[in-house]
């Protein structure tokens, strides 16, 4: 990604922090619930917050 503003940073910058947030609040809620299916659903929900996350952190040349 090439030209981004320093306003198209900061906006990708709150989605990043937004994505990590999710993903480690869905981790807990996974850890957390005592039905099953209700935890490998909030796990799997953790899964797709991470790459999202990793796949627009690559984009922006982060490596991880």
């Amino acid at each position: 990604m090439t030209n981004l503003t320093a306003k198209d940073l900061d906006v990708l910058v709150q989605i990043l922090t937004g994505e990590e947030m999710a993903c480690k609040k869905a981790r807990v809620f996974a850890n957390t619930l005592t039905d099953a299916a209700l935890a490998q659903e909030m796990e799997q929900i953790a899964m797709q917050h991470e790459q999202r996350f990793n796949t627009l952190f690559t984009m922006l040349g982060g490596t991880k």
